[in-house]
């Protein structure tokens, strides 16, 4: 099989028929020989993460737009497009093998065309480039780029940027087994490198990824990768011992282990998750890391369908979103995902945060989080929520990392640092 058929179709699956590349990559992967599958990697997410600026130049040169039946063929040009502006295969090779990926889907007629683009792509580079407009320049959709620059104006180079970037692996390191010092040494001692995380006390930011089966340890919990953001959660929620904490939209584990990581007293942990699926994920971790938690799958806007009516004395909220904060981690959402989403996504986050409050005891507290950049998701939520709940008492959350906001705050994606995060604290009152 043509590496660049198999490209193509997996990037067709996403942009014309809502698929995700976390889901059918790794099977598709398997019709290759090992030598090809990192690259078949860098071709899908490189092509998913540039697509706007690829297939802005890509429709310069396409004087009639293909049937919706030959899509595939609109994605090898893609494809062929970002071979030669990013990658080091060699012009020759890599529109050689994308013309030779037509024959592979049986649709020989293409071939003309394909070489055709790639040889004119090849040709006017630069013109096309400076024929795009702002947001097929910064690789993101229209509505996408204009609420980011509406939201954050001051920031928003940096965010597309950073949204563009390949995102770092970062490690939790569990400390019922080492401390992240004693992790660090472990870690060159087998010939990985990594440096401790800026604001997270258990992260550590690898210099290069690595499959996660050469980390010393990882099959018996000596550390998880998670994201340094997320880690944040654990300082925020200050779980005690004996305490009932509830994780709501758990899955796939990582606070929730967080949680138990860091407090092994602690009372009880439930992890709620509304999928059957995602919340074996959930088991999956915690077996891994040798931890218990009650595993309850059901809805978070519904409680009186699974609260034994025992309030809780701490509640994770990790909302549903755009996940607009991790689009570097998920390029394909760029094209997944509408703005009419974030409005949708805001009211639901609305109701389930409503539904959750309630199962609070007076005196507890509750972190609501977001892995979304949009104020609509984050402050606009918490502002509206406060306004209704005069038993809620909000904090201010004092970190070294994030921009304050009036309500809550907000972390940004930055370039080799942390992933774009929104936290808020509330307190019920006691009284």
């Amino acid at each position: 099989m043509n590496l660049r058929a198999v490209a193509a179709g997996l990037i067709t699956g996403v942009i014309q028929h809502g698929e995700s590349l976390a889901f059918t990559l790794p099977a598709a992967a398997e019709q290759l020989p090992d030598r090809d599958r990192a690259l078949l990697q860098e071709i899908c997410y490189g092509s998913l993460r540039w697509y706007d600026f690829l297939g802005g130049l890509v429709d310069q040169l396409i004087r009639r737009p293909l049937k919706p039946r030959d899509w595939d063929i609109y994605a090898l040009c893609v494809v062929g497009a970002y071979q030669l502006h990013f990658t080091r295969v060699p012009d020759h090779a890599a529109i050689k093998e994308t013309v030779d990926a037509c024959r592979s889907l049986k649709k020989h007629w293409a071939t003309k065309f394909v070489n055709g683009v790639l040889r004119q792509y090849q040709r006017l580079n630069q013109d096309l480039i400076e024929n795009l407009t702002p947001s097929q320049r910064s690789a993101h959709p229209e509505w996408l780029y204009d609420r980011i620059n509406s939201d954050w104006p001051l920031a928003a180079e940096n965010i597309l940027n950073a949204n563009n970037d390949k995102p770092p692996m970062v490690l939790r390191v569990n400390r019922q087994h080492h401390s992240r010092d004693e992790y660090l040494a472990l870690l060159k001692a087998s010939g990985n490198d990594g440096v401790a995380c800026q604001f997270s006390q258990d992260g550590i930011r690898l210099t290069s990824p690595c499959d996660v089966q050469v980390l010393p340890g990882f099959d018996t919990g000596w550390v998880s990768v998670q994201d340094e953001a997320p880690q944040l959660c654990v300082d925020l929620l200050d779980v005690q011992p004996g305490d009932r904490v509830l994780d709501a939209c758990a899955a796939p584990g990582g606070k929730t282990c967080h949680i138990i990581e860091r407090c092994p007293e602690v009372g009880q942990v439930i992890a709620l998750d509304l999928d059957s699926v995602r919340s074996e994920k959930v088991r999956d971790n915690l077996n891994r890391l040798q931890l218990k938690a009650d595993i309850v799958v059901g809805d978070a806007c519904k409680p009186e369908q699974w609260w034994d009516n025992t309030p809780f004395d701490r509640i994770l909220i990790d909302a549903p979103c755009t996940a607009s904060g991790v689009i570097r981690r998920h390029p394909e959402s760029k094209q997944k995902r509408h703005e009419e989403d974030i409005d949708t996504i805001a009211e639901l986050q609305e109701v389930m945060l409503k539904a959750l409050w309630a199962c609070l005891r007076p005196g507890g507290t509750l972190v609501y989080a977001t892995c979304s950049i949009f104020k609509r998701e984050n402050e606009q939520v918490i502002e509206a929520f406060l306004a209704d709940h005069p038993e809620a008492i909000h904090h201010a959350i004092e970190l070294d990392c994030g921009d304050s906001r009036p309500f809550g705050v907000q972390l940004l994606p930055i370039k080799n640092g942390h992933d774009g995060f929104y936290y808020a604290k509330l307190t019920k009152k006691a009284n």
